[in-house]
């Protein structure tokens, strides 16, 4: 089993580019099946998830093929052609893989995807999903671990409806915005997602010749189209990642640079790093985040977009973890979404956790030992406490951080940090 070893080493300096958002680019890869063509998809990271639903395509029956410079080309074939069928053995590697059945409904009228799996932290149950695709006229049974959807109308074509999500999930409105474009009829979602990566699909979707009113806020109206096309697009960058290095310093002092940061993607989270002392610059270098003393307490509460993201929860506890003072972090999401905090503990961290909130007791340092990574975004922040802690921390489970990180220890190292594979 690879391992990431950390020690301690100097304050860290350089810049860094994070390149595409892996919760984007998976659901601009699953738009791709809802036209025949070719598509050319820009920014793609290198991570295992991207492989992943380079996989799920080709078992639909596309052709995919990574190219140099981050670049993607799918080959999706006629609608004849397509396999509807999302097999067990890779949905359950990646939750995300949900998004495939949206655009399968609306390309080939009926679907079959094994129930989601990916990572551990809590129920995230796909009901939000198929009350907004039975409300644009899908009939669904669930037998054997799969999920069966069959459009009823006899033209084979989904029809437009007016859906209210009872929570703004990023992944159902997602799922429900692919399956809208090539509706009969108009489609409104209410208390939609609003996050950056929404957005991102819906410019993509419209250059695909979608029409899409009302990305980036509560309210989309979409007006379905049956001449949607293959279209090249490019990922924004990934505002998970960039956090991840922004947060850093709070560890392992210094100054860290993101080149392709985009602040208006991470307002309030860049708010918070204000408030627990770090120095935040954002310029056309990038977003730049300085550490010159030991951050201090702030009080967290995760909430979907404009809050602060559940994804980034790991890193800004790992930080508070040595933070002068006490603070009480909410999360809002996930209940299960503490469960690495046991491997802080182990890191001599003072935590305390009640059902969605914890209390972070800052203490001084923290201290080596061999720790393992429970999802994507805690296994990220456990190698970061290694650069507070004294002496020797081994990360295990290091491919769940391979799932969201593109060379994640070679970029570290570049910054000067002390990390290796093992």
């Amino acid at each position: 089993m690879k391992r990431i070893v950390v020690n301690p080493g100097p304050p860290l300096a350089g810049s860094v580019e994070v390149g595409g958002a892996k919760n984007s680019v998976l659901k601009l890869m699953a738009a791709c099946l809802l036209a025949e063509g070719t598509y050319e998809l820009e920014n793609v990271p290198a991570i295992t998830d991207v492989e992943i639903m380079s996989d799920m395509l080709r078992s639909l029956g596309c052709g995919v093929e990574r190219h140099d410079g981050r670049r993607l080309s799918i080959d999706v074939p006629t609608t004849e052609e397509i396999t509807p069928v999302a097999p067990y053995e890779l949905v359950e590697k990646m939750r995300a893989s949900i998004v495939v059945l949206g655009p399968l409904l609306a390309r080939c009228g009926k679907a079959r995807v094994s129930l989601p799996g990916g990572d551990d932290f809590g129920s995230r149950p796909i009901d939000i999903h198929l009350s907004g695709l039975e409300a644009m006229g899908v009939r669904f049974t669930t037998n054997h671990g799969f999920v069966e959807g069959e459009v009823t109308d006899a033209s084979g074509r989904l029809r437009g409806a007016h859906i209210v999500l009872e929570y703004p999930s990023h992944t159902a409105t997602d799922n429900l915005l692919m399956a809208a474009v090539s509706a009969s009829g108009t489609t409104t979602i209410e208390n939609a997602a609003r996050e950056p990566e929404v957005t991102d699909l819906a410019e993509m979707l419209t250059s695909m010749g979608a029409s899409i009113q009302g990305a980036g806020t509560s309210q989309l109206v979409i007006e379905g189209s049956e001449t949607l096309s293959p279209t090249s697009h490019r990922v924004i960058p990934d505002r998970v990642v960039c956090a991840t290095y922004l947060l850093a310093p709070a560890l392992g002092g210094g100054s860290v640079t993101v080149s392709d940061g985009r602040p208006e993607h991470m307002e309030m989270f860049l708010k918070k790093l204000e408030a627990m002392g770090l120095e935040v610059f954002s310029g056309p270098e990038g977003i730049r985040v300085t550490s010159t003393q030991r951050c201090v307490a702030s009080d967290i509460a995760t909430l979907p977009f404009p809050g602060v993201a559940t994804d980034y929860k790991p890193f800004l506890v790992t930080a508070l973890s040595v933070a002068d003072g006490v603070s009480i972090v909410s999360e809002n999401l996930f209940e299960g979404r503490f469960r690495y905090v046991d491997e802080l503990r182990r890191m001599g961290a003072d935590i305390s956790t009640e059902g969605h909130h914890a209390v972070v007791r800052g203490v001084p340092r923290l201290s080596g030992a061999p720790v393992k990574a429970p999802d994507i975004r805690a296994g990220a922040a456990l190698v970061l406490a290694g650069l507070a802690a004294e002496g020797e921390t081994v990360v295990a489970g290091v491919e769940h951080i391979e799932r969201g990180y593109e060379d994640f220890v070679g970029t570290l190292a570049s910054l000067g940090a002390d990390v290796t594979w093992l």
